[in-house]
């Protein structure tokens, strides 16, 4: 069974006292396959020295996360443009427009978002996209780049029914993780009614721990958790949840 978490920051200084054997805690129960989202240039090395180590299992991705769009947003985004050109990366993320921390920003949020889409469709890669209290923004940058070239992954969806079909009318995957084992998390009430064709797997770890590990650092083996959850809602077996959802990564990030 090859189990695939689409999101995943194992960079983060949160597992820097056991980062290995928190991956080989994944790798041993099946999970084997890590798509690695950028946050922005302070986090590249680090990012290509986990490829380094782990050539086989983490793929990486180049973007300027929503929440470190600032002053020097411009220059972030060159470094953004310069690494794709270099080298090879299996999606422009994560992007998108966060207004839960700072309404403020908007403006050059969706600056940034609308590049890093264009930047995405020149190197034909997905986007994946951050969304945090900004559907309708989301969705409006989205309309305005809707095109054959646009596709990728509506990151930690927890949105309604009409938002979840919304996403998927621009070619988006949803990215379902620990929410949907959470009690207030409603996007189980409604998931069953979209096709597993639609669904990615992911952590978003060390953020987002599924039940019963919520309040604490979240990791890539406990996309189990999230899987037995699936499984329960859409009734068919953990191993088919695990297959089609690989699938489903596998025609996203080409790999």
């Amino acid at each position: 069974m090859i189990i695939t978490d689409t999101h995943t920051h194992l960079y983060s200084e949160a597992f820097d006292e056991d980062r290995h054997e928190a991956i080989n805690r994944a790798i041993e129960q099946g999970i084997s396959r890590f798509f690695i989202p950028a946050i922005d240039s302070t986090y590249t090395q680090k990012m290509l020295q986990l490829e380094k180590d782990y050539p086989k299992n983490i793929f990486l991705m180049m973007g300027l996360h929503p929440t470190h769009v600032k002053n020097d947003y411009q220059e972030e985004l060159k470094h953004v443009e310069e690494m794709l050109s270099k080298r090879k990366f299996y999606a422009v993320g994560e992007v998108g427009i966060d207004l839960y921390w700072d309404k403020s920003t908007l403006k050059i949020q969706q600056e940034a978002f609308k590049y890093q889409i264009q930047l995405a469709k020149k190197h034909k890669l997905p986007i994946v996209i951050h969304c945090r209290d900004a559907f309708d923004e989301i969705f409006e940058t989205l309309e305005g780049e809707k095109d054959d070239d646009l596709f990728g992954i509506l990151h930690c969806f927890t949105g309604t029914l009409k938002q979840a079909h919304q996403a998927l009318s621009y070619n988006m995957k949803l990215g379902i993780g620990g929410v949907a084992t959470f009690k207030n998390g409603k996007i189980d009430q409604f998931l069953n009614q979209i096709d597993l064709k639609h669904i990615v797997l992911e952590t978003d770890s060390p953020y987002l721990a599924p039940v019963p590990y919520r309040g604490k650092r979240n990791e890539s083996s406990y996309l189990l958790k999230i899987l037995e959850k699936l499984s329960h809602i859409y009734n068919i077996s953990i191993e088919d949840i695990a297959e089609i959802t690989t699938k489903n990564s596998k025609i996203i990030f080409g790999i």
